[in-house]
């Protein structure tokens, strides 16, 4: 009989599939995560979820409309810090409707603010915009960009 040791700050504590959920603060709907697969890593030292075949996150209005949109192919959450990491063909949409392209996208959810070190895409209704460095408000409704190119 062969034993192994298990290292718990490497090996996920809790993993499902499948998976849509509702998130809330003080009892209003703000989001909801719709992903096959996610993995919870609360022992490790700095504590993180996994979302390895990405995920759809939609964000809420006090009427519950959705104001802004992201997907990705992969994603993690780093729950300490409230900072959300997406990789791998992140797109959004705002509620006016523009689209953001991008490869690495941070949300930090403390300081209600969404930006990027990567090449972006933006698509208005008139107009393309491209840039490489990004910051905006959690909806996408107010952004700059740092190194514009384009229209």
């Amino acid at each position: 009989m062969t034993s192994s040791i298990v290292d718990i700050k490497t090996t996920a504590q809790v993993y499902a599939d499948s998976i849509t959920t509702i998130v809330s603060d003080s009892g209003i709907i703000r989001y909801r995560i719709i992903t096959p697969e996610w993995y919870v890593y609360e022992k490790a030292d700095t504590p993180y979820w996994d979302f390895p075949q990405g995920l759809r996150f939609e964000r809420f209005d006090e009427n519950y409309n959705i104001d802004a949109q992201v997907e990705c192919n992969k994603a993690i959450y780093y729950s300490k810090q409230e900072l959300w990491r997406l990789n791998d063909n992140v797109e959004a949409t705002n509620l006016n409707k523009e689209e953001f392209y991008t490869n690495e996208l941070y949300w930090n959810q403390k300081d209600e603010r969404v930006y990027s070190d990567s090449a972006i895409t933006i698509i208005q209704k008139d107009r393309k915009i491209l840039g490489v460095g990004f910051e905006s408000n959690q909806t996408f409704s107010r952004y700059s960009i740092h190194q514009p190119k384009g229209t």
